[in-house]
């Protein structure tokens, strides 16, 4: 019984679509779609633009794929690029954005428990209330472990605007947990 194209492995696929095999780049896309959906729509204000990051993406792993290292795992090297594409694609309108300036919030106490009853999709949707730029910043630090001279190198700014981006990408998120979570915590009390 010959092989179908669902039974071959990653490292398998990679020397098919060396070759230029069609039907391999179509397995491959199939196999990492989801995941590249799932890291673009962190960094896109919508699904269509999450949805051309991700093809973007494809693209140039087909066109860079003759480059990868054999030895290294391929979902990290796609992740990046994955990223890089989402950037790009955003990083044409950022310039265009507009920043909001936050109001810092007050200082009454919010229990920490709070945290550990909000799912991961509102916390997901958290974050789609952040001013675009924040949210960027957020990701990138935060979830994708980029340090803040990288980020400032993938965006063009200084670091230290990185900085401030993240602490008031923190605060916010303080403020929308508070406001949204905190007084139906405490109701349920």
């Amino acid at each position: 019984m010959s092989k179908t194209y669902n039974d071959f492995s990653d490292q398998e696929l990679i020397a098919k679509c060396r070759k230029e095999d069609s039907k391999a780049q179509e397995m491959l896309y199939k196999r990492f779609y989801a995941y590249a959906m799932g890291i673009s729509l962190r960094y896109c204000i919508n699904r269509d633009d999450a949805l051309e990051s991700v093809n973007d993406a494809f693209i140039k792993l087909f066109k860079t794929i003759k480059t990868f290292d054999d030895g290294r795992l391929i979902k990290p090297w796609f992740r990046q690029i994955v990223v890089n594409s989402a950037i790009d694609n955003r990083r044409k309108n950022l310039k265009h954005a507009n920043v909001l300036d936050i109001e810092y919030a007050d200082e009454s106490p919010t229990d920490p428990n709070i945290i550990s009853k909000i799912s991961a999709q509102e916390i997901l949707n958290l974050l789609l209330e952040l001013p675009e730029l924040h949210r960027m910043v957020f990701n990138l630090y935060e979830i994708d472990g980029y340090t803040h001279e990288e980020i400032a190198d993938i965006l063009e700014m200084p670091s230290s605007s990185s900085r401030v981006y993240l602490s008031r990408a923190k605060e916010k998120l303080r403020r929308l947990v508070k406001a949204q979570f905190y007084l139906n915590y405490e109701r349920a009390i």
